[in-house]
């Protein structure tokens, strides 16, 4: 049971592309999730980052177990921008993040997001 509640699936609603599926993993970065998973649907604009996109949410927090490097299909907290950030190649972000998740499913519909794409996170 334990197994289940730490992995929370997510769909992200990109305007005018599709959508996509990801899981959440409490074990990840605990309280940024948590906190994440009080504050869902989140909803914003897509920005482009090296091997991604984020979108900034409002949410104020600080960085937890935070990485350097990330693999295409994280899905990360930026705390320096505030944001969620969808990686579909492997990169280097301009500063540490807090690893939250995976995409799980059309990983590639985020590689035809374009500036100011609205972005929509959501419980599966």
């Amino acid at each position: 049971m334990a197994e289940v509640s730490s992995r929370i699936p997510v769909r992200f609603i990109l305007e005018g592309v599709g959508e996509a599926e990801g899981v959440l993993t409490k074990i990840s970065a605990p309280l940024t999730v948590e906190a994440i998973l009080r504050t869902l649907p989140l909803e914003g604009r897509a920005y482009p980052c090296p091997g991604g996109i984020y979108f900034i949410i409002g949410l104020r927090r600080g960085e937890e177990k935070s990485r350097r490097r990330v693999e295409a299909g994280t899905i990360a907290y930026w705390p320096m921008s505030d944001s969620i950030c969808v990686f579909h190649s492997a990169s280097t972000p301009y500063s540490p993040v807090n690893i939250i998740g995976r995409i799980t499913k059309n990983l590639e519909s985020f590689k035809l997001l374009r500036s100011g794409t609205k972005v929509r996170m959501e419980k599966l």
